[in-house]
């Protein structure tokens, strides 16, 4: 059993490099990994030597319209990297939070245009950082952005309009 373990590291080291090529849909810069919505990577030892193995993914929101998508994208990667047998399980509890974003991810988030969650408020009236100049100077525009997780906002020193990823 001993020799096996070294096995199923290596096999799951290659499956998170896999998974972190893997883009999430309504956020093409950050992967699935900078999200931080890949829960659990298990293996099904009765068929390992067919690539059986499991990923668990949490929604950003419960109902996400983009999670199908998400783990089509996933089997597709690991099936072209030779994993056949992938299963993908939705897990819900306990509920994704920003806290499970990667530090990379909310640097991204950023040079993409899109103000990174800051745990101070939920949706701040105003105060934001704005991803194009860094003015504080900012106001809510309204509770809901391009997509439901993220709340739009624009901006009072350069005017330009920007998406707030929301805490929670």
């Amino acid at each position: 059993m001993l020799n096996f373990l070294p096995m199923l590291d290596n096999n799951k080291n290659k499956i998170l490099s896999i998974l972190e090529a893997v883009c999430d849909p309504e956020i093409p810069v950050l992967s699935i990994l900078d999200m931080g919505i890949v829960r659990d990577v298990k293996f099904d030892n009765a068929l390992l030597a067919d690539g059986g193995i499991e990923v668990s993914i949490t929604p950003t929101y419960t109902g996400c319209p983009a999670m199908d998508m998400i783990a089509v994208n996933i089997k597709l990667a690991l099936l072209e990297n030779g994993f056949k047998n992938v299963r993908i399980n939705l897990v819900l509890s306990p509920a994704w939070t920003t806290d499970w974003m990667s530090e990379d991810g909310k640097i991204k988030l950023k040079k993409y245009g899109i103000a990174a969650p800051d745990k101070k408020n939920t949706i701040p009236k105003d105060g934001v950082e704005c991803p194009q100049c860094n003015s504080n100077n900012t106001r809510l525009i309204s509770e809901f952005g391009s997509t439901a997780c993220k709340a739009l906002y624009q901006c009072v020193a350069c005017e330009e309009p920007f998406d707030y990823f929301k805490c929670h």
